[in-house]
């Protein structure tokens, strides 16, 4: 944006070209000891960087009694190391670290000028960033930023102008966030519904004589299997009401489950030799894994069209569908299920909305991971197969719906932050209010802060000779 400013042929009349540090103060922050820091609110709020950045005001996690920098309530605060540019405003005296810097206007300038100014600025202040371990800017370079400067009425007139626009913008922009929100609850509510009979349940009235009951479902897997075998037990705690004909049974019974094995780290490689191989949920892409591994040494196969699930570890329950064969190490399991049994677009959303449920299953506190047997014996709501399939067409519709008003709101909110970007420009061109001849010219605002600065600049000189000057002694003191 900077240099589409300095790229105007002509400033709009009674414009000037300056430099920040000629309209405003610099106030690099300095840390104080970490002896005097302290959580409980005693001393100065102590702000050290954007972590503690909101919207507008900076939110306090620390307070400082003995500080050695200090903003006041209305100074611009921006970040100065890692990262280098965004804004807040100070809400109250406080103590400033090492990482930010004060900007406080000079000459009644107002702070949300400055504030406008400096965020759209802020890339700009950005790239005049160095270092090679983390980006930051001194002093000097920000009071070197040069900017574009309206009259003072006409500065008035633009913060007036942007706090009208973007409190309209800001107000949809909430909309459309409470919009995703809903749409959240409301997928929550479409599996919700699904699982427990609702989405189907007036297909279910009009096909009662066509479907078979999941019970006789469930007996003919049993004849596929070894007599011999028991049924996996189900916890029957957290189990609701289902509908006639369905039956609650165990992933074990409906699915093949098969728990990931490491192969040697010897047999890996990076150049595409073996088989593709996946550690974890970093692999996972939208939809299906992107492996960066190969091995020549598979261990544990997954097939095409398996449900790929993390099974350790803080991310224990995410998934994705394999769109091949991989080599899974013991991070993953995959889920095959049984064909005409169940469907695996069904099991992956009940996981989905069982994932708390998953996580309380983890074992070891410090590393937790899902054991075989407790990925076998989780409960699952098995429906009649035909009305499996329409469950399943029903949500894919309802998640498509939700999934195109989400392609709707992301273009709107980026959108939204064009405009605001348009707002800025045309704001600081000149073009977001009208100009008035008989506003004093910025050039003698400008005259005017430098004659205060000079004035100020002198009584501290005189101020601090007069420190400086020796101390004449008292001769009674030595003589008596």
């Amino acid at each position: 944006m900077i240099e589409e400013f300095n790229g105007l042929d002509e400033l709009p009349q009674g414009w000037i070209r300056t430099q920040l540090g000629e309209i405003a103060e610099v106030i690099l922050g300095q840390s104080p000891p970490s002896s005097t820091y302290n959580e409980d609110g005693r001393g100065l709020p102590f702000y050290q960087g954007k972590l503690e950045f909101g919207k507008s005001y900076p939110t306090p996690r620390k307070w400082c009694t003995t500080p050695k920098k200090t903003a006041e309530k209305g100074d611009v605060l921006i970040s100065v190391r890692a990262p280098v540019g965004p804004t807040n405003v100070c809400p109250e005296k406080s103590c400033i670290g090492r990482g930010l810097a004060a900007i406080r206007g000079l000459g009644g300038i107002e702070t949300l000028f400055i504030l406008y100014l400096l965020r759209v600025l802020e890339n700009e202040i950005a790239r005049r960033g160095t270092g090679t371990t983390f980006s930051a800017i001194g002093g000097d370079k920000l009071k070197e930023l040069k900017i574009p400067l309206p009259p003072f009425n006409e500065q008035v007139r633009i913060v007036a102008r942007l706090e009208e626009l973007f409190a309209r913008l800001d107000a949809g922009v909430e909309g459309l966030r409470k919009v995703k929100a809903q749409l959240k609850r409301y997928r929550q509510a479409v599996l919700k519904y699904a699982f427990e009979g609702k989405l189907t349940e007036e297909w279910r009235k009009t096909h009662k004589d066509q479907i078979e009951p999941a019970i006789e479902l469930l007996e003919r897997v049993k004849h596929r299997k070894a007599r011999s075998q028991k049924p996996l037990p189900i916890e029957e705690s957290d189990l609701f009401t289902l509908p006639e004909d369905w039956a609650w049974t165990a992933f074990g019974e409906i699915s093949q489950i098969n728990m990931g094995q490491s192969p040697s780290s010897s047999s890996y490689n990076n150049s595409g030799h073996g088989t593709p191989l996946l550690n974890g949920p970093t692999e996972f892409g939208e939809k299906h894994p992107i492996a960066v591994q190969w091995t020549t040494s598979p261990t544990k196969i997954c097939k095409k069209g398996d449900l790929l699930i993390c099974v350790r570890g803080n991310t224990t329950g995410r998934m994705n569908w394999a769109d091949q064969e991989y080599c899974i190490g013991r991070g993953l399991a995959a889920i095959t299920p049984l064909e005409n049994v169940v469907k695996c677009e069904l099991l992956s959303s009940f996981l989905l909305m069982k994932v708390g449920e998953i996580m309380r299953r983890t074992r070891g506190s410090t590393f937790p991971n899902l054991k075989s047997d407790e990925l076998h014996k989780f409960p699952f709501p098995l429906a009649p197969y035909a009305e499996q399939e329409e469950l399943v067409a029903r949500m894919r519709d309802a998640f498509s719906a939700a999934r195109e008003l989400e392609r709707n709101m992301a273009t709107s909110l980026s959108q939204s932050e064009r405009l605001r970007q348009s707002i800025f420009k045309a704001a600081f061109e000149g073009e977001l209010v009208p100009q008035d001849p008989s506003d004093e010219p910025a050039g003698r605002l400008l005259e005017r802060v430098k004659a205060e600065r000079a004035k100020s600049k002198g009584e501290k000189d005189t101020d601090r000779r007069r420190e400086n000057k020796p101390r004449q002694l008292e001769l009674s003191t030595y003589v008596k």
